[in-house]
Parts: C-alpha cells; structure tokens; sequence
C-alpha cells in the first residue's frame, strides 16, 4: 500500500512538471509576468507612449525611476537630444535647457542585467562615469548593441536597459524625426520642443 502511494505521488510530481513545462503554461507565465510588470505613461506634446519597467531585473533603475514620476520631476522636462537612427533622450532639462534640479544620488549602474539595448528600450542616460545616472534616460530607436555590457571598464560597462516601449513607438519615431539644431553646448537639440508633460503610472 505504501509503495502505490509513493507511485501515486511520484506520477502527480512528474505530470505537474509536464504541464509546468509546457509551451501553453510559459506563455501564460509570461503573460502574468507582464501583467505583474509596472507600466508608466510618457504624455508628450507629440502624443503618448506607454513603457512596461523591469523591476525583476533592474530595481535599483526602476526604483529611482519610479520615485521620480512619483515627485512629478518629469513634468515640464523635455526630450533635449534626439539623434536619428540612435536614441531619443530626455528627463533632465527643462525647456529652457536648463537642469530641472532635485536630483536624487546617481545609482548603481545595472547593465550587467543581461537586457539588451534593443529597438524600443529605455535605458538609463549617464556620462563617462559608470554608476552616474540621475533622472535622465533614453529610448532606443534601433539596436544599439554597442550600448550593452561588455566588461567592467569604464569605457565597457554599458547603459542599463530598464523597461521596454510597448505602446506608443509611432510617437517615439516621430520624436526620432524631429528636426534637430545645436543650441548652445546641446547638439541635436530638435527645432520645435519635444516637451514630456507628465510620466505617470498606468492604473
């Protein structure tokens, strides 16, 4: 009797790992996930994008992300350096060009996370200096691969990718076609201000 029961158990915990495994059951998995994942909403005068967070693979980046659409720091700021081909960035400068203030500690830089500068993602903008990023970041309008990881050097470390576009990349395409100027010490600065009104989450 106690061998039937030890066969019993056995035969659930393998079928339970079947359906686990299944194609059918991951993409429910995702779907959860997905559905689990913050999502904020970029009002810009030129429409709107809707951009999911990472939380599982970047905390830090979308914490500090997240504590800044909290305080409202985005609006007013504009997208201040749009680059065709290469990324839209933006968070930092008011229309002036001027720093918006109020930032938090430059974060620890995460692009050892294993996501990918891809079409479509955000990424955290910082300078020269690897764990510097504030409230700046930047969406990708194509594969930058020489934007990811590659060793721990300065000039290897990369840029952590925090979240993805997944409403809104028309918008993001019209931003990328802006035209642009040089005003001052900002190159690509587009003509006609690309203003973020507001970044909100997504209720």
């Amino acid at each position: 009797m106690k061998l039937l029961s030890k066969r019993i158990i056995l035969f659930s915990a393998l079928l339970s790992a079947t359906f686990a495994s299944s194609p059918a059951i991951q993409s429910a998995n995702a779907q959860e996930k997905a559905a689990k994942a913050p999502v904020v909403v970029i009002t810009t005068n030129m429409g709107k994008i809707e951009v999911a967070l990472d939380p599982k693979a970047a905390p830090i980046s979308t914490e500090n992300f997240l504590q800044y659409v909290k305080d409202k720091h985005y609006d007013g700021t504009v997208f201040h350096r749009v680059i065709k081909d290469f990324m839209i960035q933006g968070g930092g400068l008011n229309k002036s060009l001027d720093p918006k203030g109020g930032d938090r500690p430059p974060i620890k830089n995460e692009a050892t996370n294993g996501l990918k500068n891809t079409t479509g993602t955000i990424a955290m903008a910082r300078t020269s200096v690897v764990d510097s990023a504030t409230d700046q970041f930047f969406i990708n309008v194509k594969d930058n691969s020489f934007l990811d990881h590659r060793d721990d050097s300065p000039q290897g470390f990369g840029y952590a990718v925090f979240g993805h576009v997944t409403k809104g990349l028309d918008v993001v395409t019209k931003i990328e076609n802006s035209p642009t100027e040089q005003r001052g010490p900002n190159e690509a600065v587009p003509v006609k201000t690309v203003e973020i009104k507001s970044i909100r989450l997504k209720k």
